[in-house]
């Protein structure tokens, strides 16, 4: 894997990128054969020195994508590597359910859960639709539209651009603020 360690409001240490890696690098014993990945790894300090690290490793498959603050930074890198790991056992899990029924599937990842405690039966609720609507998309603009989802107390809002006359999704980010998902 090819390492891309950036650094915002801090200087990336030898030491700083070695840690992170040793960490990354300890993914590789889930596949078969060690993905040519480029694995960009973005370190944040703020103000209130809190930090924050958001790695993506795009595979031919999957992108892994893992966000985690924490006022440690090397903590907030571990946290990140136990997040990706869960990604990736989930994912080989889909891909071996797959490869059962279909018997057919490339595989990317290890057959066995030699030196991996993945657990043997993954919980099949995580992928289950329990629940369907459908409705009527009224023309509006981006601030109506964040007015009705703030009345209906949801976290994100379906509408139709009144302007390009398209499907666009409003959003609740995680920082209080807002985003716009426009579909083309």
């Amino acid at each position: 894997m090819n390492y891309n360690v950036r650094g915002e409001n801090i200087e990336v240490t030898p030491a700083i990128r070695e840690y992170v890696e040793k960490k990354i690098t300890k993914l590789e014993r889930y596949f078969t054969e060690i993905p040519n990945a480029n694995v960009n790894v973005n370190l944040k300090v703020y103000s209130d020195k809190k930090s924050k690290v958001e790695v993506t490793i795009p595979l031919p498959q999957l992108v892994l994508r893992a966000e985690e603050s924490n006022e440690d930074m090397y903590a907030a890198i571990d946290l990140i590597t136990d997040k990706l790991e869960r990604q990736i056992r989930k994912h080989k899990t889909k891909v071996n359910r797959k490869f059962r029924e279909k018997g057919n599937v490339n595989v990317l990842f290890t057959s066995g859960t030699e030196d991996v405690d993945t657990p043997a039966v993954e919980d099949d609720q995580d992928l289950e639709l329990v629940r369907q609507k459908s409705f009527d998309l009224k023309p509006m603009d981006s601030e109506e539209a964040i007015l009705q989802m703030n009345m209906l107390g949801h976290s994100f809002y379906v509408f139709t651009n009144a302007e390009t006359n398209r499907t666009n999704v409003v959003y609740k980010r995680k920082d209080g603020r807002y985003g716009l998902i426009e579909a083309h």
